[in-house]
């Protein structure tokens, strides 16, 4: 197949599928627009019940010759990746023959961040004439848009630090690092690792309840932006109401994150949420180039 020719909308849409509301949220989308979807979700991160919704594959790690031989029976060539997934060990793919094949390319791409793996594994099925299509283009009403979702919204100092904070992501982009941090009164006090984001705002509040954060409650803001340069069609940053239940449990002020280059999951819920938290949630330009 040819990769780069135009694809009709009529023609099925695979997605592969992690955890989390979001996989269900491009489906329904897709539906709407008169476009037939086949899930591919992924064991032991999508959710089961709502898969059982759709048309579906379940795979592993391990099955590109399944997912190949699947999606091509299936007449699908564009592919959506969505949904959280935890990154596995090579003890945890059992590979098909396929896969054993690309078994040293796949180690290798293990061997890096989140973005050299993810981008990895999408030129790899481009080479096998799919093309990558960003869950946004499919359901553009999950992205964040620009001002806040609440009735509150950041202070003087707030933006300030959400500045610090956008400031300190585009610098840790060539690293691979994480696409997020906690700042609070100039002070980053958490950055985003292989551990995520709620990993993260898990650390903070251990960290505020053991008297090591010395700023008072509800200040400091989580602050999320896309690595610079990295591919958006498989990896946008996203928050849902977990990520507000957490923000506010590490005693935190808010959540900023860029409009219009951020999933939001269960848009219709996170004003309500927001206000039920005592957080703002923000969409801001990110002005050093991560807003597109």
């Amino acid at each position: 197949m040819n990769s780069n020719a135009p694809v009709a909308a009529s023609e099925p849409l695979a997605i592969i599928c992690g955890g989390g509301s979001l996989p269900f949220a491009v489906a329904d989308a897709a539906v709407r627009s008169g476009r037939r979807v086949v899930l591919f979700p992924l064991r032991g991160a999508a959710d089961a019940s709502r898969v059982a919704h759709y048309p579906h594959h379940w795979i592993g790690f391990g099955s590109a010759g399944r997912f190949l031989r699947l999606a091509r029976a299936d007449r699908c060539r564009d592919v959506v990746f969505i949904g959280s997934v935890v990154r596995p060990r090579l003890t945890q793919i059992w590979p098909d023959f396929v896969t054993l094949r690309l078994l040293p390319r796949i180690v290798g791409l293990l061997r890096g961040g989140d973005d050299r793996l993810l981008s990895g594994i999408g030129k790899l099925l481009e080479e096998r004439g799919f093309r990558l299509v960003g869950a946004d283009e499919i359901a553009p009403e999950i992205l964040m848009p620009r001002g806040a979702l609440g009735r509150l919204t950041p202070t003087e100092q707030d933006r300030r630090d959400i500045a610090t904070g956008l400031s300190l992501l585009r610098a840790m982009g060539p690293f691979d690092v994480g696409q997020a941090v906690v700042v609070a009164d100039n002070r980053v006090l958490a950055v985003e690792a292989a551990d995520g984001t709620d990993a993260m705002l898990a650390h903070v509040a251990e960290l505020r309840r053991s008297g090591r954060i010395p700023t008072p409650l509800r200040r400091g803001v989580l602050v999320k932006a896309p690595k610079p340069g990295q591919d958006r069609r498989i990896d946008l940053p996203s928050i849902g109401p977990r990520t507000l239940e957490n923000a506010a449990r590490a005693g935190l002020g808010g959540v900023a994150v860029v409009a219009g280059s951020t999933v939001v999951a269960d848009p219709e819920r996170m004003p309500a949420a927001a206000d039920g938290a005592g957080l703002f949630v923000v969409g801001v330009e990110d002005a050093g180039g991560s807003d597109r």
